[in-house]
């Protein structure tokens, strides 16, 4: 199994503050449309093909794999990707917290499987060690809050 995590600080000295409601809805965006904050050409389709009071589905192609994900929304809190189709299963989640001083923190976790394989094979390991790298989530939860911030300042959250 692969299991990944990662902390960020939401607010690090000399950048822009961001709200829990700011950052929370660079996160639901992001969930929405995963192009608007991945390196270009890295998603090439992102969109919502079902919704309910309860959750929403997408459909994604990231990094040449198609997906299809149950999002889950837990206000200005947690975020949970249930990995319905592509090669991984499990559950990806991004959540706002504070830290015992009270400040705000993102946090990436995970915990998946290779999609048809045997768990713990070189090719798992692999991918444990990529989500944990400094290129894999931890980066990307900086980015997310990089172009959070950059949507607040042009005005479009």
């Amino acid at each position: 199994m692969i299991y990944s995590t990662a902390i960020v600080p939401v607010n690090p000295e000399g950048e822009t503050r961001l709200t829990r409601a700011q950052a929370w809805q660079g996160l639901e965006l992001k969930a929405r449309d995963a192009r608007l904050f991945l390196a270009q050409g890295l998603c090439t389709r992102c969109e919502v093909v079902e919704e309910s009071a309860t959750h929403f589905v997408r459909e994604a192609t990231i990094g040449g794999n198609d997906l299809r994900e149950i999002v889950t929304l837990e206000h200005e809190s947690k975020v949970t990707f249930f990995q319905a189709a592509g090669p991984c299963e499990g559950a990806i989640i991004n959540e706002l917290f504070e830290d015992e001083d009270g400040a705000l923190q993102l946090r990436f976790y995970c915990y998946m499987g290779l999609r048809g394989k045997k768990p713990n094979t070189l090719e798992e390991q692999a991918q444990q060690t990529r989500f944990a790298s400094e290129n894999g989530y931890k980066a990307a939860l900086l980015a997310t809050l990089k172009r959070t911030r950059a949507l607040v300042a042009e005005g479009s959250l």
